[in-house]
């Protein structure tokens, strides 16, 4: 079995979950991490007695590195990104994928011209339950689709935003770039495209920030079903995410990773097992701390990555699909600064 060698560009909290990840793959090999500051990188090569490089681009360079996964702050995706196809290595890219279009852009043609991957992460994909409620919704168990909703009540206290968080240059957004956008791409992924939407936004609660810690969204999908987007950091203590969809024929109701109503007008005779194995809440998922989730998902997202180059097969959130979750955020935060439907 061949062991994919792979670099971690970043020393935050994301980079340390992507490097569990990777040691739990038997086909993947953590080769080591570089970092803006050597001292992060260093300290996280340390722990998993791996190198560090002193800067990312040598990192990049190295002989040593096959696959380089991106967990630098979302505005400075761009350069490691276009830098790794330019060396004909692979790219896994922690969301968003960066934080303006133009930017994404220039991740995707570099990597289209060097014939190497580009691939986002977006792990809530990876739940057993996400794979349940799209084989429902294509099966046409909801009927016609009439509305849907995701909730991301979160809380994040002044510390979170002390360092690049909640800044437009380097976060890109608040609370729907950062922490909602997760359930933005299960929208765009079970749902569809968004035709028409409306927006406010607000920092009310980290009024020191540049950039929103509320958010609410009202959509019109392409497929003409309705929608709500509601995304924060401003509601203590945290609550878990909801996402809600329902129709002529069923509703399904997700909190965190639980399905708390799984109901409709066809009864089939496997859904009673679902309820009993997918009925119990999971974990705190993040609510209130950045730190309490799992790197089990991550190590799907980064398995199904390497599956596809070891296939040639089309990854499943290649850059334009990692795309989709951020053009709507950009939307949202036209509508809310311009005062009009987008």
């Amino acid at each position: 079995m061949k062991k994919w060698k792979i670099g971690i560009a970043g020393a935050g909290l994301i980079a340390d979950f992507h490097a569990q990840a990777v040691k739990s793959l038997p086909n993947a090999q953590l080769s080591g991490f570089s970092n803006i500051r050597k001292a992060g990188a260093q300290k996280l090569a340390q722990k998993y007695d791996v190198r560090s490089w002193d800067t990312i681009s040598s990192m990049i360079c190295s002989d040593e590195v096959e696959i380089v996964m991106i967990a630098t702050p979302s505005g400075a995706h761009m350069e490691p990104a276009v830098e790794a196809a330019r060396n004909e290595k692979h790219v896994l890219c922690e969301k968003p994928l960066e934080i303006a279009l133009p930017r994404i852009d220039q991740m995707i043609q570099a990597h289209k011209d060097a014939g190497t991957y580009l691939g986002g992460i977006f792990n809530f994909r990876y739940n057993e339950t996400t794979q349940i409620i799209k084989e429902a919704i294509d099966a046409g168990r909801l009927g016609v689709i009439t509305f849907a909703a995701v909730h991301v009540p979160w809380w994040r206290n002044d510390a979170y935003y002390e360092g690049w968080h909640g800044t437009w240059s380097l976060d890109g957004g608040g609370a729907l770039m950062n922490q909602s956008i997760h359930m933005v791409d299960l929208l765009l992924f079970l749902l569809g495209p968004v035709e028409q939407l409306g927006a406010f936004c607000s920092k009310e609660g980290h009024p020191q920030i540049e950039t929103e810690d509320t958010a609410v969204s009202i959509l019109r999908f392409s497929n003409k079903a309705l929608g709500i987007i509601y995304g924060t950091t401003a509601s203590y203590p945290g609550q878990f995410r909801r996402l809600e969809i329902t129709g002529t024929r069923g509703t399904i109701v997700l909190v965190e990773n639980s399905l708390k109503v799984w109901q409709f007008a066809e009864k089939y005779p496997h859904d009673e097992q679902i309820i009993k194995n997918f009925g119990a809440i999971e974990g705190g998922g993040g609510v209130a701390d950045p730190a309490a989730i799992s790197y089990m998902n991550h190590a799907k997202n980064l398995s199904a990555f390497i599956s596809a180059i070891e296939t040639g097969k089309e990854f499943e959130i290649d850059g334009e699909e990692a795309r989709k979750a951020v053009a709507l955020i950009i939307d949202i935060y036209k509508s809310s600064d311009q005062g009009k439907i987008i």
